[in-house]
């Protein structure tokens, strides 16, 4: 008898850690996209998703204090092929955050998630709108840059085909240069007298798909700063 009610007793511990353990995990799940969360932890933004894909080259998180227009992106996943993720948002705006999620494929194809305003933790009392004084890290009088929603350039742009085009049809006029950067700002190469109003650029010289910055530059003052994505996959 005494073996028995042992053998029960432990049973019965074995089921109590499991429901346990599930009912936390259950918990702490986030959703799975297009769907994720995100949530205010005291002066900072936490978003989490789970992905079922693995085909994925790239994740960029979004932000906009309107959910409709002006959101930019902000981060990109470090790891966009694992099955969770979390990013933490250390400067989040005043007022409403909105995120979403830029999604590029391996083929060249990308989708955005929904958006989702953040919203507090139920763990932290946090019951209202982030205000000035709840941000980490603001310096006194520095502003908050304006978000502009990126639309493709008249000047530098990509085709179907991938390439880079030049449209400058006063070129032969002008004095114009154009330089090309990394995303990370890392100089590439520079283009010292555009002397052509129509130029296109092989796409092998940039060696790699995704995005690109550059400037172009009228007599030696900044005319455009701006960026163009050269795709992974391009139609012939």
């Amino acid at each position: 008898m005494k073996q028995i009610a042992r053998l029960s007793f432990v049973v019965w511990l074995f089921l109590i850690f499991t429901l346990s353990a599930k009912a936390q995990s259950q918990q702490y799940t986030p959703p799975v996209l297009p769907d994720f969360m995100a949530l205010i932890k005291t002066g900072k933004i936490q978003l989490e998703w789970l992905s079922g894909f693995t085909n994925v080259k790239q994740i960029g998180i979004q932000r906009s204090l309107d959910s409709v227009l002006n959101f930019g992106t902000i981060a990109y996943a470090s790891y966009p092929t694992q099955t969770r993720n979390v990013y933490l948002d250390n400067k989040p705006l005043p007022g409403n955050n909105y995120y979403r999620l830029f999604i590029l494929f391996d083929n060249g194809r990308y989708m955005y998630s929904k958006t989702v305003l953040a919203t507090p933790d139920s763990t932290i009392l946090a019951t209202r709108k982030l205000e000035m004084s709840d941000l980490a890290d603001l310096k006194g009088t520095e502003k908050t840059p304006e978000k502009v929603a990126w639309h493709p350039s008249n000047t530098v742009y990509t085709t179907a085909d991938g390439n880079v085009n030049i449209n400058l049809p006063d070129a032969p006029q002008k004095n114009y240069s154009i330089k090309f950067f990394e995303p990370d700002g890392a100089f590439l190469f520079e283009i010292n007298k555009v002397k052509e109003p129509f130029l296109i650029l092989e796409k092998a010289i940039f060696l790699h798909s995704g995005w690109f910055n550059f400037e172009l530059y009228e007599g030696g003052k900044l005319k455009e700063k701006w960026s163009f994505f050269i795709p992974l996959n391009y139609r012939s």
